[in-house]
C-alpha cells in the first residue's frame, strides 16, 4: 500500500528552461537524434479512484502528479495523452494501441508514465487486477514496435514494488507532510521486471529485442513508494523539478541520478504512524546506447515550439 503524507504546501510546477543552439550543436553528434516537432508522443496512465471491491485506497494527491507531468512533457515538446482510472485490461489495451500508433514513425522518442498502486513486477488497475511491467515493456521493444526502433523510450513508474519501507536514521526533526504508499500491503510477488529471460532475437534487424529504453522507478524492489497528499508523489515532484531545471544541458540518465539524490535526502512526516520519518530510494535502469539529451525548446528547422 502506498503511504501518504500531508504538509501544508501545495504543488509547484517549475518552468522548463530551454537549451541553447550552442549546446545543441556541441552535443548532437554524440546523442540520440531529438529534433522532431513534437519530440515524441507521451502517454500518462493515472489511477486515483479504485473500486470499492478492492483493498486499494484512493490515491490522494495523485492528480497533482498528472498535472505536473502533463505540463513538464508539453514544455519538453511532447504531444501528451492522459488516461484516468483504468482497469488492468483497459491499461493493457491503451498501452498496446499507443505502441502501434503510426505517428511514432515521424517522431524521435517516446514517454510512458504509469501512476498507480503496484507491487514488485506490476501495477494495479482500478479493478485490483495486476498488469505486469514486462508485458508493458514488450509492447515497445524492437520486435513489437518497429516505428520506435533505435529511438529512445522513457518509462517513469510511480507505484510500489513491495510493502517494505526504509526506517529513518537519526536526523534533525522536520515536518514534510503526510505520505502514503502506492501499493497493496497484502500482496507479494517474486516477479522481476528487469529480467532478460524471455527476450527474443530478431536476426533480420540485427537488434536485441530490448534496447534504447530507460526505466525510472519511484522505489527499489520490495519497497513502498511515498506520496504527499497535497504535493503529489515524492518521485514525480523530484522528477519534474530536475527535468525542468536541468534538461537544457544534462542527459536523462544523469538527471535521474539527481532525482535519486533528492529522494535520498527526503523523509516522511506522518506523526503517530509507522511511516513517520520513513525513507524512500528511487532507481533507474537503462539500455540506452547514446546520451539522451532532450534539447528543450530548440528545433533546428525553426519549427514552432
Amino acid at each position: 500500500m502506498e503511504h501518504f503524507l500531508d504538509d501544508g504546501d501545495g504543488p509547484h510546477y517549475p518552468n522548463v528552461k530551454p537549451c541553447t543552439p550552442e549546446f545543441y550543436h556541441a552535443h548532437e553528434s554524440q546523442a540520440y537524434k531529438l529534433k522532431s516537432c513534437p519530440r515524441g508522443l507521451a502517454l500518462i496512465l493515472s489511477n486515483v479512484h479504485f473500486s470499492s471491491e478492492t483493498d486499494l485506497e484512493f490515491r490522494s494527491g495523485g492528480n497533482v502528479d498528472n498535472a505536473a507531468l502533463n505540463m513538464l512533457f508539453k514544455h519538453l515538446g511532447y504531444q501528451v495523452v492522459i488516461k484516468h482510472d483504468l482497469t488492468a485490461q483497459e491499461m493493457q489495451e491503451e498501452l498496446e494501441n499507443f505502441s502501434k500508433l503510426s505517428a511514432h514513425r515521424d517522431v524521435d522518442s517516446c514517454i510512458v508514465s504509469l501512476l498507480s498502486h503496484g507491487k514488485e513486477g506490476g501495477v494495479y488497475g482500478v479493478d485490483g487486477k495486476l498488469l505486469q511491467l514486462q508485458e508493458i515493456f514488450r509492447f515497445f521493444d524492437n520486435a513489437n514496435c518497429p516505428n520506435l526502433q533505435n529511438k529512445p523510450k522513457m518509462f517513469f513508474i510511480q507505484a510500489c514494488r513491495g510493502v517494505n519501507f526504509f526506517p529513518f536514521l537519526l536526523l534533525d526533526e522536520t515536518d514534510r507532510g503526510v505520505d502514503q504508499i502506492d501499493g497493496n500491503e497484502h500482496a507479494d510477488s517474486p516477479g522481476c521486471e528487469e529480467s532478460d529471460a524471455n527476450k527474443r532475437e530478431n536476426p533480420k534487424l540485427r537488434l536485441p529485442t530490448c534496447s534504447d529504453m530507460i526505466y525510472g522507478y519511484a522505489c527499489l524492489k520490495g519497497t513502498a513508494a511515498m506520496r504527499n497528499t497535497k504535493r503529489g508523489s515524492w518521485y514525480i515532484e523530484a522528477l519534474t523539478s530536475v527535468f525542468a531545471e536541468d534538461s537544457r544541458n544534462t542527459h536523462v540518465a544523469d538527471m535521474l541520478v539527481k532525482v535519486n539524490q533528492l529522494i535520498k535526502h527526503r523523509e516522511g512526516h506522518a506523526p503517530g504512524t509507522e511511516f513517520h520519518r520513513c525513507k524512500e530510494m528511487s532507481e533507474y535502469c537503462s539500455t540506452l546506447c547514446k546520451d539522451l539529451y532532450l534539447f528543450p525548446g530548440y528545433f533546428p528547422e525553426n519549427q514552432p515550439f
